[in-house]
């Protein structure tokens, strides 16, 4: 007798459709047979179905059982198609109506007592059944959270595949499994720390607000322990709040890498990836001989943060220049190429020096040659270092900042500024298909970026006088447009300008 179940398999963080047809036969010896480009761990789902089987009470057919995983050109791995396997047998058995299935996506990997464990991915598989018009989806209990974010898609949760196959074949009853998507909205989006937690640094502080404003790329330089990472790890929360859409991205990726906690439903808070100098470029950029998303993709609306940016290799950096340019990353392989999203802020951070105390003679005195400082900034390359708009000096902080009770501004109240100014470039960019002045083209600043005739006379003086090159002409303008949106004002004016120029630290040749 043949059965149809309907599963999903996750390539990148998008969810395919997969067909799982078993045919059972008693004519001829004893055989299983699984067809459609099955993996290693998907063959092994027969032992596990069969342990399974036995512990729940049924007998596992000595027949000749085949099974197509359709479409068959596309290869299929991980154990999410135990529990539609294991339904199909039981359904080809008769034990079931053939009938009870279609309309429902299964996924689930089954443990040898019968129990269903969690899965990856299952975000992307219940967009998949919703986009498909299914009447629900069929889930492992602990993974059901997750997918019944989804609006539109009843989602059922089963302990074990008892559950299941008594469900199915109309025996019990279940209710559809329902979270409320406000409360799990407002409980994921709040922050632990907080701007105001940084003492002293407020020109690093007005750099991160301007920064964020227009979604510019920073780089920080400062001795250490001069606040860099503090002051980075309290960005996202002057960023303004994650949309529902962009929070269901996120989530999508962080489901895909097996990052969510167990019963998390939402990710509904920035992300801030802050990997070690170590990592490789197929972890950063992501791949591997099964893709899986990198560092760049699950810091996807968020800020991906690279602390001391000249000790990364040079290879993993130059990987960069894709997602920084694109917003995605595509990898390619022989078998599929996977494409994920890397839509993020790039925060960085570096020494002065080797030593790290070139111009801190108050507390260290510097050991480094011209040549050393030369060698150490070369080792962030011209390319990167183009797609860098700010760069703004943290100075070690003064005891008597450190000790005072002055507390600055808190994030609440600089978001609020963040917001505004926002909101400003969403509407002068709504048919330009960018959304912040830190993703303007030459077209766009030339089309957007309007000078007054002191700020004429500014930036010409600048250009001449600190001898900045043509890349921080126009880094100069996007951030200046961007604290003009701050201020208010439509044109740039000359102390936008001087703003502006202040954030080209390593463009004055001061090393």
């Amino acid at each position: 007798m043949l059965s149809r179940v309907l599963s999903a398999y996750v390539i990148g963080i998008e969810a395919h459709l997969i067909e799982v047809e078993v045919d059972i036969s008693a004519k001829g010896l004893p055989h299983f047979s699984m067809v459609g480009l099955p993996n290693a761990s998907v063959k092994e789902s027969k032992d596990r179905i069969k342990a399974a089987l036995k512990n729940i009470g049924f007998r596992f057919p000595l027949k000749q059982i085949t099974i197509n995983l359709a479409p068959a050109d596309l290869k299929k791995e991980g154990s999410s198609l135990d529990l539609p396997i294991a339904i199909g047998i039981i359904a080809s058995e008769g034990i079931m109506p053939l009938n009870s299935m279609t309309d429902y996506m299964l996924a689930g990997e089954l443990s040898l007592d019968g129990r269903l464990k969690p899965l990856r991915g299952v975000l992307p598989m219940a967009l998949e059944a919703k986009r498909l018009g299914l009447k629900g989806i069929i889930l492992p209990a602990e993974s059901a959270a997750e997918a019944a974010i989804v609006d539109g898609i009843d989602v059922f949760r089963m302990n074990s595949l008892l559950d299941a196959i008594e469900f199915l074949g109309g025996i019990s009853k279940k209710e559809p499994f329902t979270i409320d998507r406000h409360a799990a909205m407002t409980e994921g989006s709040l922050y632990e720390d907080d701007f105001s937690d940084v003492k002293g640094q407020e020109h690093a502080k007005r750099a991160l607000e301007v920064a964020a404003a227009g979604s510019h790329n920073v780089l920080m330089i400062g001795p250490p322990g001069s606040g860099k990472t503090m002051l980075s790890k309290r960005l996202p929360t002057i960023l303004p709040p994650m949309t529902f859409a962009e929070a269901l991205d996120t989530t999508k990726t962080h489901s895909v890498a097996g990052l969510l906690k167990s019963g998390q439903s939402l990710l509904a808070t920035r992300p801030f990836r802050s990997p070690h100098h170590t990592i490789s470029d197929v972890a950063l950029i992501g791949g591997g001989q099964t893709p899986r998303p990198g560092e760049v993709s699950l810091a996807h609306h968020g800020i991906l943060f690279l602390d001391e940016l000249p000790e990364f290799k040079r290879n993993v950096l130059e990987v960069l220049r894709q997602p920084l340019e694109n917003g995605f990353v595509t990898v390619s392989r022989a078998a599929a190429t996977v494409t994920y999203p890397a839509q993020f802020v790039l925060v960085s951070s570096m020494n002065p020096c080797p030593c790290g105390y070139y111009g801190d003679n108050s507390r260290h005195q510097c050991t480094c040659t011209p040549n050393m400082i030369a060698r150490y900034r070369s080792r962030v390359s011209g390319p990167l270092m183009d797609r860098i708009d700010i760069h703004v000096d943290v100075p070690a902080v003064p005891y008597k900042d450190l000790s005072n009770d002055y507390f600055g501004e808190k994030s609440e109240d600089v978001r609020h500024r963040v917001i505004k100014a926002r909101d400003v470039q969403l509407n002068r960019f709504k048919d330009d298909r960018i959304f912040a002045n830190g993703q303007m083209k030459t077209r766009h600043i030339k089309k957007y970026c309007k000078l007054t005739e002191s700020a004429h006379s500014l930036l010409d003086v600048a250009m001449q006088k600190l001898g900045l090159s043509a890349r921080a002409y126009s880094r100069i303008l996007k951030v200046s447009k961007t604290i003009a949106d701050l201020d208010g004002s439509a044109s740039i004016d000359s102390h936008h300008i001087a703003e502006a120029i202040q954030y080209r630290t390593l463009d004055r040749d001061q090393f």
